[in-house]
């Protein structure tokens, strides 16, 4: 296996100086060039797994290992794109992209033409000069993919990278991270909240209990050879992974609104048009 993710435990002090564990014996395989997705509950320890596997935090017990080498420290191998593009607002849209190159002292005309080739990817060849304040939200975000991409790392981590877009921005961004990844074979493990899109981009989809964070089931996505999937398969998916979370989201609803509440699922019903899915 690529990725192995072996009985990682987390902990965190909270306000009232209590421990607090995000993370239960966490056991999770992914295969090079896969697509997975982790969904589950705000406070299940998505975003913080996602960090441990960057590099950018310790776990307390377990260990990650990449091509059977342990992960203590972030590494070139690993990108992330986080919820917020974050670029320079100082540098144009080419500067941007190639300022982790110019820290690798990479030669400055190989820079640009590595990250002109990433932004025709994300289909922002016409805005190289432009600079962040001129750009949509959208647009911000294929930079910072494009970012990620001109890194060219072998796993592309995402954190809720489209949950601040509107859904249309989304739907094109969802088609153009499919294409994107078939076309480099990175390795992705995407969190989010819309369980949809978890479904209609990842090859497998982990749902995550809460509190602490465990692996409650794996759901095995398989579309057709054309990469799309029925809309009667992604719908009968979206509802057994709702299915799956209803005791864990009416956990969390309990803790925050009392003991007597009480959430229901209902059937997803959604025209051939809308693509809002469902949230957790």
């Amino acid at each position: 296996m690529y990725l192995t993710i072996d009985g990682i435990e987390k902990s965190f002090i909270n306000d009232k100086k209590e421990k607090l564990k995000v993370l239960d014996g966490i056991n999770l395989g992914v295969e090079k060039g896969s697509f997975v997705s982790i969904v589950g509950p705000s406070g299940c320890g998505k975003s913080t797994l996602l960090y441990l596997i960057a590099g950018l935090d310790k776990a307390d017990e377990g260990e990650i290992r990449i091509s059977g080498n342990q992960v203590t420290k972030p590494g070139p191998d690993r990108v992330v794109v986080f919820q917020e593009a974050g670029l320079f607002p100082w540098l144009t849209v080419l500067e941007n992209v190639t300022y982790g190159l110019k820290l690798k002292k990479i030669p400055k005309e190989e820079a640009k033409e590595k990250a002109l080739e990433v932004l025709k990817m994300v289909h922002l060849s016409k805005y190289v000069n432009s600079y962040p304040h001129q750009l949509s939200g959208g647009m911000k975000q294929r930079v910072a993919i494009a970012r990620a991409l001109v890194m060219e790392p072998d796993i592309l981590l995402m954190d809720e990278p489209f949950s601040a877009l509107d859904e249309q921005t989304r739907m094109v961004l969802h088609k153009e991270l499919l294409e994107i990844w078939r076309k480099t074979k990175v390795t992705i493990f995407f969190v989010t909240h819309n369980i949809r899109e978890a479904v209609l981009l990842s090859e497998k989809v982990v749902v995550f209990a809460t509190r602490p964070g465990k692996i409650k089931e794996t759901v095995h996505i398989k579309t057709m050879q054309d990469g799309i999937m029925p809309d009667s398969v992604t719908l009968n998916k979206e509802q057994r992974i709702l299915t799956i979370l209803q005791e864990e989201i009416e956990k969390v609803l309990k803790e925050e609104m009392g003991d007597d509440y009480s959430f229901k699922t209902n059937h997803i019903h959604r025209g051939d048009s809308d693509d809002m899915g469902s949230y957790i």
